[in-house]
């Protein structure tokens, strides 16, 4: 995928198992044909894993290029969001490898969840996700209330 290509949408939740390699199989509906690259990082705060297409992948640095933190702080972030990023590919299967430590400080096990998250999608441990869950319907139904949806 080019950076010219638009963004895939990521929509849906997906429940998933996880072997015992670490490989887990992404839902068709967000892969192609072909094998498919994409770059796996643990989110800073949150306790899951974002994955996100090339595309999305680039527009986080210039994010952090355009914030307004001093010059030392986004060199410091730069640093930091590619050193915890890993490239991984989808292999004929349409499984990803995750890496060992991503699925340790996600405390993933075999059972995870693939949730949609627009431009990316969210890879979270079952339990960690029916947790959180219950919180985000609250909150959904509060900014769906403000919004006349």
């Amino acid at each position: 995928m080019s950076p010219e290509s638009p963004t895939p949408l990521y929509s849906g939740t997906y429940p998933r198992s996880m072997d015992a390699k670490k490989r887990v199989s992404i839902p068709s509906a967000w892969v192609g044909a072909e094998e498919s690259p994409f770059h796996v990082i643990p989110h800073p705060t949150e306790g899951y894993l974002m994955v996100m297409p090339p595309v999305e992948f680039d527009r986080w640095e210039q994010r952090i290029q355009a914030s307004n933190a001093s010059p030392a702080d986004k060199r410091r972030a730069v640093r930091k969001f590619y050193s915890e990023a890993h490239a991984v590919t989808t292999d004929k299967q349409g499984r990803i490898l995750l890496p060992e430590g991503h699925c340790n400080r996600a405390t993933l096990k075999s059972d995870v969840v693939f949730v949609g998250a627009g431009s990316r999608f969210e890879i979270w441990a079952k339990e960690r996700y029916e947790a959180v869950e219950a919180e985000d319907n609250a909150v959904y139904m509060q900014v769906a209330g403000e919004i006349g949806l």
